[in-house]
């Protein structure tokens, strides 16, 4: 698709959320467009059913289909397999990164943080459906720094019961993190503190 497309769509479906985890979705991509989603296994939606822009508010929901030989249930744990709870963070973060740059945003997305996250639920193997509902309170393009941040609160379903409660949630997308020539040493092939 073009980035124009990109940029107006509302929803994606599964081939093209694995096509913008491998970095062929947009055809006509501008110079630093590196957002990536993860691969599986550690990709935590199988499709967006909405995406909506207001300013610096937004709305993206997504789902995930439960399978029982997930990844995670066969080591998560013998005998009691459950779905870890970070990856439904992370998934939140996922979808925070790409509204990042669904609304243009260009570079490297990266997880920055969390306020509050309620487990009052759990996923199972014989789940069906989880459904990640997040309301973007912000999104900011800080074009002088090279970066976009989006803040945003959700609810994760599991088949349409609410089981977990996160606010604060905080992803953004920087320029000149990419590390292309992994798994070579080169400049960017070490971690630490992010310092702009």
């Amino acid at each position: 698709m073009t980035y124009e497309e990109f940029r107006t769509r509302s929803h994606f479906e599964r081939d093209e959320l694995l096509a913008f985890a491998h970095g062929r979705l947009v055809e006509d991509a501008p110079d630093g467009f590196e957002a990536r989603l993860p691969l599986p296994p550690m990709l935590m939606v199988d499709r967006v059913v909405t995406l909506e822009r207001a300013g610096a508010r937004g709305r993206i929901v997504a789902e995930r289909d439960v399978r029982v030989d997930d990844w995670f249930f066969q080591c998560h744990f013998a005998g009691d397999p459950v779905q870890p709870g970070c990856l439904g963070v992370d998934a939140v973060w996922q979808l925070l990164g790409f509204f990042c740059a669904c609304n243009g945003a260009l570079g490297s997305g990266r997880a920055l943080g969390c306020g509050e996250i309620e487990f009052s639920g759990q996923i199972r193997p014989r789940d069906h459906v989880v459904r990640y509902d997040v309301s973007v309170r912000r999104y900011a393009s800080l074009a002088g720094a090279g970066a976009a941040l989006a803040v945003g609160d959700a609810t994760v379903l599991v088949d349409d019961e609410p089981i977990y409660e996160i606010r604060g949630a905080k992803a953004g997308i920087f320029r000149d993190l990419a590390y292309r020539d992994y798994p070579r040493a080169s400049e960017r092939s070490r971690g630490g503190r992010l310092e702009r």
